[in-house]
């Protein structure tokens, strides 16, 4: 199982909304102190106070830190994050997630990501925010992050350069280099913020995941409106393994089977996962055939060019999906005919299913000079004395 955590953003995020948020569901803010304080920086101080708003209850996290007349460069940043005593993960995650800001304040700017002049993310408590996140993730145990679309808001906000357009444009060049998905809101203030977009960006993966729920939490934001300004948090695990893939489609209806066949028979030897061909009506009438491909990311380019190359289609369909997916395990079988590699299927935690390998089956059946259900049958003999 992995630990996993869902954003989700009905409201925007924030540095300080998502260290609530991590409270709200247990982060231990003796242990988050701790860990922030090898950061040796002086003058800080936090404070996580259960909060109502309206008809939620949550957490606030209150950063104290005092203003700094000095502006930092990323690589002073850098220098104070890779100095602290902090695990390798946490250290790892929030030079990230500062990379994030720099490269999209460069973009602003038009300069190098070197050259930037952190002014509100250099400062003390945007430290401790982003710091604070990265060690709050590793303190709960998250394996793996998802996130919800955000909301952006309208209107402007007042920065170190002056009046903004809401969304801010360091947000909007994160969210857009992520190709991060947003929703309408008309909410007439700033919902995500830099360091918020930075987080999702950096971490998160933009999809809602299979879990199980175990805690909700809910972060509160500086801002008090007539609805909850929050970040509300799922706390879960996966009990199964899941994951994605690329589901690549095209519909023929001028090659001949033998040719199709050759061409999947490629396809799974460049790495396809599956291809299958499905019978079909085309328009006008005429029967064809659907190959459909499932494959890893890095393997799609691979797929699509020998679609392109190998058979008639001018183009294809291409989607990712989902898939629970059984844990698999193998293990060697003595028979009268040789070992065999048995398969076991995995489910929560239990066995469900055991099945022969067919290959190994056949080889054997060839060998011996038997037919193949004999050596089927003793593998389950074998099987059913376990």
């Amino acid at each position: 199982m992995a630990r996993v955590l869902y954003f989700d953003c009905f409201s925007g995020i924030s540095g300080d909304m998502t260290l609530g948020a991590l409270c709200d569901v247990g982060l231990d803010v003796v242990a988050l102190r701790t860990m922030l304080d090898s950061l040796a920086l002086p003058g800080w101080q936090i404070e996580a106070r259960a909060e109502m708003r309206g008809w939620l209850s949550g957490t606030q996290m209150y950063v104290d830190a005092p203003e700094q007349t000095a502006h930092r460069h990323l690589h002073d940043v850098n220098q104070i994050i890779t100095q602290a005593q902090l695990p390798d993960r946490v250290k790892r995650d929030a030079l990230a997630m500062f990379t994030t800001l720099a490269e999209a304040e460069a973009k602003v700017h038009g300069v190098s990501p070197n050259d930037v002049h952190f002014h509100e993310v250099g400062a003390l408590d945007a430290i401790v925010d982003i710091v604070g996140v990265a060690a709050g993730l590793y303190l709960l145990g998250i394996e793996k992050i998802y996130a919800s679309a955000v909301p952006l808001g309208n209107g402007w906000v007042r920065a170190a350069h002056g009046e903004l357009p809401v969304p801010a444009p360091a947000t909007l060049n994160i969210l857009s280099a992520a190709n991060a998905p947003i929703i309408p809101d008309a909410a007439t203030f700033e919902l995500v913020t830099p360091t918020g977009a930075a987080i999702l960006a950096t971490l998160a993966e933009f999809r809602r995941p299979a879990m199980h729920i175990t805690q909700v939490g809910y972060g509160f934001g500086r801002k008090k409106s007539e609805r909850p300004n929050a970040l509300r948090v799922w706390l879960g695990d996966t009990a199964t393994v899941a994951d994605t893939v690329v589901q690549l489609e095209c519909n023929i209806d001028d090659q001949t089977a033998e040719q199709l066949a050759y061409v999947c028979e490629l396809l799974m030897q460049q790495g396809a996962r599956d291809v299958w061909q499905t019978p079909i009506l085309m328009k006008k009438g005429r029967a064809a055939t659907m190959v459909s491909v499932l494959c890893d990311e890095p393997h799609e380019a691979a797929m699509v060019d020998t679609i392109m190359r190998q058979t008639s289609t001018l183009g294809m369909r291409r989607q990712i999906v989902e898939r629970h997916v059984a844990e698999r395990t193998f293990t060697t079988v003595t028979t009268p005919y040789g070992d065999i590699r048995v398969k076991h299927k995995h489910w929560q935690g239990q066995t469900v299913a055991s099945a022969p390998e067919y290959a190994d089956c056949a080889a054997a059946a060839t060998q011996y000079n038997v037919p193949i259900q004999q050596v089927y049958a003793a593998i389950h003999a074998v099987l059913t004395q376990r």
